[in-house]
C-alpha cells in the first residue's frame, strides 16, 4: 500500500503556485475595512478620477490597459471587460455591479490612475491655471478652448454612464455643477502627481471610512 501511495505521489502534478501580488502594490497598506472590500465612497472616487482622465485623453480606456500591462498588473486588470466590471462597482453607474471591489483591484486602479495623471501633468496644470485666470477676469471656461473641451467631454461621459435616477447623480443636474466636479477632479489628479502621489491618493480614499 505504501509503495502504491509513493508512486501516486510521484506521478501527481505539483500543486499550483498561487499568483503573487505585483511588487508595485506592496507599498500600499491594507486599510482595516470589513471583509477586505472597498467602501462605497472609495469605489465612486476611483471611477470618477478615471472618468476625468478619459475626458483629458481620448485614448484613456486603451491607456489604462496599456499601463496595467507595463506595471505587470494584467493579472488583476485582465481586459476591457474586467476593467468595466471594476469601475461599475461605483453605485452611481447606469449599469452598476453588485459585486465588491477588492483592495487588490482598487490598488491596481489607483496605480494606473496616478501614472496616467503624471503623464498628463503639464496639461492638468495648464487647465487649472487657465481656470484661475478666467475666474479672476469673471470669464467663463468657454473662453479657453482646451478647458472648455475637457469640461464638455467630462459632462458627456458623466451623463452617458451614470444613472440619472440616483439622488447622488441628480445633485449634478446642471452644466455648472458638473464643471465644478470636473475641476475638483483635476485638482485631485494633480495631487497624484507629486512625491509619493500613489500612497497619498490611496490613503485619502479611505479618509473617514476606517477607524
Amino acid at each position: 500500500m505504501s509503495a502504491s501511495v509513493n508512486v501516486m505521489q510521484l506521478n501527481s502534478p505539483p500543486a499550483p503556485i498561487p499568483p503573487s501580488t505585483p511588487i508595485i502594490l506592496d507599498s500600499l497598506p491594507d486599510p482595516p475595512v470589513p471583509e477586505g472590500v472597498c467602501p462605497r465612497r472609495t469605489r465612486m472616487q476611483i471611477d470618477l478620477l478615471l472618468l476625468a482622465i478619459e475626458a483629458l485623453d481620448l485614448a484613456g480606456s486603451e491607456a489604462i490597459l496599456a499601463v496595467a500591462s507595463d506595471f505587470d498588473l494584467r493579472g488583476v486588470l485582465k481586459n476591457r471587460v474586467s476593467l468595466w466590471r471594476m469601475r461599475s462597482t461605483n453605485p452611481f453607474r447606469r449599469y452598476a455591479q453588485r459585486r465588491p471591489l477588492t483592495l487588490l483591484e482598487a490598488k491596481a486602479l489607483v496605480v494606473v490612475t496616478c501614472y496616467l495623471a503624471r503623464r498628463l501633468t503639464v496639461l492638468i496644470r495648464q487647465l487649472l491655471l487657465a481656470y484661475q485666470q478666467l475666474s479672476e477676469k469673471n470669464l467663463s471656461p468657454d473662453h479657453h478652448f482646451r478647458l472648455s473641451e475637457y469640461l464638455e467631454r467630462f459632462r458627456a461621459h458623466y451623463r452617458s454612464r451614470m444613472n440619472s435616477k440616483r439622488a447622488g447623480v441628480l445633485a449634478y443636474n446642471s452644466d455648472e455643477k458638473l464643471n465644478e466636479l470636473a475641476l475638483d477632479l483635476l485638482e485631485q489628479l494633480l495631487f497624484c502627481t507629486g512625491t509619493s502621489g500613489v500612497q497619498r491618493l490611496w490613503i485619502s480614499l479611505f479618509d473617514g471610512e476606517v477607524q
